[in-house]
């Protein structure tokens, strides 16, 4: 079973996003990184990127495949988790303490379309 934190929000993309203030952190739920597998490769946006939603923000690679991490929010990317290109498997160890991307939002409201934890498991099937 999957570990899904209640407080945080869920894209069917599977990014977990926590909202505080007018920013956002994203990163790849523990469902996500599960399914990936032992990851050896990771890469956010640079600060300063503007972002739509459906863009992407991020990429992650696996012994087994290849995922790209989308943005849940019109923005500008205020941060990125530079420690990820060192060190990827940091997302198989703890994936909700490593975020890929802080975005910064226009309003300090939640993005539009996003699944509570309740939703987000009965999504992935749990």
């Amino acid at each position: 079973m999957s570990n899904i934190p209640q407080e945080l929000r869920y894209a069917k993309t599977h990014e977990w996003v926590q909202l505080t203030g007018n920013l956002i952190r994203v990163g790849i739920t523990d469902h996500a990184q599960c399914e990936l597998g032992d990851l050896v490769f990771a890469e956010a946006k640079p600060a300063g990127t503007p972002v739509k939603p459906g863009q992407v923000i991020g990429s992650v690679e696996s012994v087994k495949t290849a995922s790209d991490l989308y943005s849940p929010a019109d923005g500008v990317i205020a941060a990125s988790n530079a420690s990820l290109a060192d060190q990827p498997e940091q997302i198989n160890t703890d994936p909700y303490a490593s975020w890929f991307v802080e975005i910064e939002l226009a309003a300090a409201d939640w993005p539009a379309g996003l699944m509570t934890a309740a939703e987000y498991k009965t999504f992935i099937g749990e």
